[in-house]
């Protein structure tokens, strides 16, 4: 099963990029700063500390009195974080210069990018806003959001900053992603809903491990994963359709093996998308503004952030799943996801 649960796959939250040099770049970012245990549930320890070398050596004054021992060099100071996104007003011309900067980078870095077409952007701005509309989703400032179509034949995911004022939403990119299949075993659709990364979870980083089927579910070494909780979803290989809690969560997946089948719905539930597109929601910050404020106070959320980030005025927290398949063919009156409030069930399946 190449899905969201991986048996032999660690999980590790320390702030791991993707480049093979980080130990270098990592070692410029906290200089001075003593490493840190990081433990697989996201928890961080107290910094590692050698005992002092003991010199026998005795030191004489000139009326041979013992010198006083010499105080404790105070510890250092943590490498200090970035400062989280402006809580202001932002002018027009704000908003628009980062949206810009945006465009530019995904364009840049994101890989099998597309441009969608005027339906299909109309068809995912209105399924979203009714998403926002029935589940009470507050939406005062402008702000990015990633929505996903899990549409069997469209499988994409667009990059889009939302604002209170309908008539400006703007695509930053899109690029192909996998959701949850249908006809395998302990394989869940990928539910509908806005789902929020929100403090109160705190997600973390691929260790690059593969498990026993050579596979690196999560990605390589350092990819983020952002955890949105147990929510509810149908069993992909049931035709009743019944339902069961899975772990939701977003992640990059296998390099060599599994990347170049995005665009297919492939996953045991989870939203699967590129390394490209994980890398770029990650040092923009896109998703992480409740991350931002918390790891000012929370060396756990400060130890998770990538230490070369870049936050983005313009952060958000939500991603919102829709299906443009089942919207152009149900005419029943739309109902609240059950997924938008999260319950944690202990037994579930699947992480």
């Amino acid at each position: 099963m190449f899905g969201c649960f991986f048996a032999n796959q660690n999980l590790q939250a320390a702030p791991y990029p993707t480049s093979s040099d980080f130990a270098d770049e990592l070692s410029k970012t906290i200089q001075g700063t003593p490493p840190q245990v990081f433990f697989p549930n996201g928890d961080i320890g107290a910094p590692l500390r050698s005992s002092p070398i003991k010199d026998h050596r005795v030191a004489i004054s000139l009326t041979r009195q013992p010198a006083p021992a010499p105080a404790p060099a105070p510890a250092p100071a943590p490498a200090p974080a970035p400062a989280p996104a402006p809580e202001m007003e932002l002018g027009d011309t704000q908003i628009q210069a980062e949206i810009d900067r945006l465009r530019l980078l995904f364009h840049k870095n994101v890989l099998v990018s597309f441009t969608p077409t005027t339906m299909q952007k109309s068809d995912w701005f209105t399924l979203a806003r009714q998403q926002i509309s029935h589940s009470g989703y507050t939406l005062q400032t402008p702000q990015t959001v990633v929505i996903v179509d899990r549409n069997p034949k469209v499988q994409r995911a667009c990059v889009v900053i939302i604002q209170p004022d309908e008539k400006h939403w703007s695509i930053i990119g899109c690029t192909r992603i996998s959701t949850g299949t249908i006809g395998r075993k302990h394989h869940y659709i990928t539910p509908v809903g806005i789902f929020a990364n929100t403090a109160d979870r705190l997600g973390y980083r691929a260790q690059g491990t593969k498990n026993e089927n050579g596979i690196m579910g999560n990605g390589v070494k350092g990819m983020r994963v952002w955890d949105f909780g147990w929510q509810v979803a149908e069993k992909g290989w049931l035709a009743s359709r019944e339902q069961g809690p899975i772990r939701l969560e977003m992640h990059a997946t296998d390099p060599v093996f599994l990347e170049r089948q995005l665009g297919h719905m492939a996953s045991a539930g989870c939203i699967r998308i590129p390394a490209s597109l994980n890398i770029f929601i990650d040092q923009n910050g896109l998703l992480d503004a409740e991350y931002e404020r918390k790891a000012q106070t929370d060396k756990r959320f400060r130890a998770l952030l990538r230490p070369d980030r870049t936050p983005s005025i313009l952060a958000g927290t939500a991603v919102i799943v829709v299906d443009s398949a089942a919207a152009a063919t149900t005419p029943a009156p739309y109902t609240a996801s059950p997924n938008l409030v999260s319950t944690k069930i202990s037994s579930s399946p699947i992480h």
